[in-house]
């Protein structure tokens, strides 16, 4: 047998046999590169008022707030898979009312080179944070200035949230709570004729699910976020409360945080509750005499303890896949004014909804740009391709109220003061089946 002694030649039959062997493995339609990934992020913001401010959600609340219950903050959770990117915001306050969903979304998304479907917006509803408002003759100065630092707290925990981006898994599941109630409360007036009014209807079946997604570290299993969705107003303080609070979402927010330890990330986000309340509803005051638990705290962490015993129970995570999103603004039948009159202009409202979608391996996220009746986010639900259906409100915009076809004819609060007819409900149940379709079937 004949060595060969020449490391030329050697080094060039090396090298020639190695890209054989990596032409025979392309020929056998094996790619060299490595799938894609999840990887993900999460941040949060301080935005608590320095300064009383306007709080929202009651026209008869004239004052200014008197002081702090518990902090508001911003939080946010980013994904990422194969250059798609997803990122789903959480503010504690009422909505983004006053026109400045599109002024907010403009800042972040030119900040952070995000597409507009690719961010999801939301408030939790909360009636005691700020007022946000860009100014007008009865915008206070310091809610303004609170609304112009929103913006940069807002555009901070966006980006530190994607500048948190490393290998994640996600899992999802559900529980149950008994928190919201409807509220269309049927009785009779004076006259003897059945009206509707805001108060406690426990005989009507609600959604009572709810929603989660754990995130956590690829390998390690670390807790990195704990994201939920319930539908319910935060509303057990009412318009005598002048201190300010996240409410039933904001304390569930902040139990879990305490509950979870280290830098988890909790964010809350509104289900469809246009016609849901909390149970114990618009109080004037957070009582603790004699060792009383206030209402909402009580609230805030019963849901905050049944999406802890929802988290205990995952016990692996879930399969991963790929980020795809979608936006429309979608105009709506609009409903009769009085004498002829648009809603649109009695009501300061426009008849645009903005309706997102998105999809995160086989979870799918719904936005709702307004608040939204109980049953059109079950039927939305419903008419999902996918497994997994998150239904959130308040995201992107503030139309209003949406109620369904059928308690139009009963009228009362949420339908009376709505710019829709009885037709959107269902023109908005149909695009978002369509749209999640698209996101469904849309390849890389």
């Amino acid at each position: 047998m004949v060595r060969d002694t020449d490391p030329t030649r050697r080094d060039f039959v090396q090298i020639a046999a190695a890209a054989g062997a990596w032409l025979a493995t392309g020929a056998a339609g094996v790619s060299a590169e490595p799938p894609p990934i999840l990887r993900a992020g999460a941040a949060k913001q301080d935005i608590t008022p320095t300064k009383p401010v306007h709080l929202a959600g009651y026209g008869s609340r004239k004052d200014l707030s008197q002081g702090i219950h518990d902090p508001l903050s911003a939080r946010a959770v980013a994904f990422e898979h194969g250059g798609q990117r997803l990122l789903l915001v959480s503010t504690d306050f009422l909505g983004f009312y006053g026109g400045t969903a599109a002024s907010l979304r403009k800042a972040i998304i030119e900040a952070c080179g995000l597409r507009p479907s690719e961010l999801f917006l939301a408030a939790i509803h909360t009636h005691s944070a700020p007022t946000p408002t860009l100014g007008g003759a009865d915008a206070h100065p310091n809610n303004v200035a609170w609304t112009k630092s929103l913006e940069t707290q807002l555009v901070a925990v966006v980006r530190e949230a994607l500048a948190r981006l490393a290998p994640a898994e996600i899992a999802f599941a559900c529980g149950s709570s008994p928190v919201g109630v409807n509220r269309r409360e049927p009785v009779r007036n004076a006259a003897g004729k059945t009206v509707v009014q805001l108060g406690r209807n426990p005989n009507v079946l609600t959604d009572r699910e709810v929603q989660v997604l754990r995130v956590s570290r690829a390998g390690t299993g670390e807790p990195l976020a704990a994201l939920f969705a319930y539908a319910t107003h935060s509303t057990a303080m009412g318009p005598h409360n002048y201190l300010v609070s996240g409410d039933v979402h904001g304390l569930a927010e902040q139990f879990l945080e305490k509950q979870l330890g280290g830098a988890v990330v909790a964010p809350g986000f509104a289900g469809a509750s246009g016609d849901i309340d909390p149970w114990f509803r618009v109080l004037p005051r957070f009582a603790t005499a004699n060792g009383w638990i206030p209402e909402a705290v009580l609230l805030g962490t019963m849901l905050g303890e049944e999406i802890a015993h929802v988290l205990e129970g995952i016990k692996k995570p879930g399969p991963v896949g790929a980020i795809r999103t979608a936006m429309k603004t979608l105009v709506l039948p609009p409903r009769p004014g009085p004498r002829g009159e648009s809603p649109e202009k009695s009501l300061g409202l426009s008849g645009e909804f903005n309706l997102t979608v998105a999809r995160l391996g086989d979870v799918a996220v719904v936005g709702l740009g307004g608040e939204v009746f109980n049953d059109i986010g079950k039927a939305i639900k419903a008419a999902s391709p996918f497994p997994h259906t998150i239904v959130i409100t308040h995201c992107n915009g503030a139309a209003g109220y949406l109620p369904t076809k059928e308690a139009c004819p009963d009228g009362g609060y949420g339908v009376d003061n709505s710019p829709f007819g009885p037709a959107a409900a269902e023109q908005v149940v149909q695009e978002a089946r369509r749209m999640l379709g698209e996101v469904r079937s849309a390849e890389r």
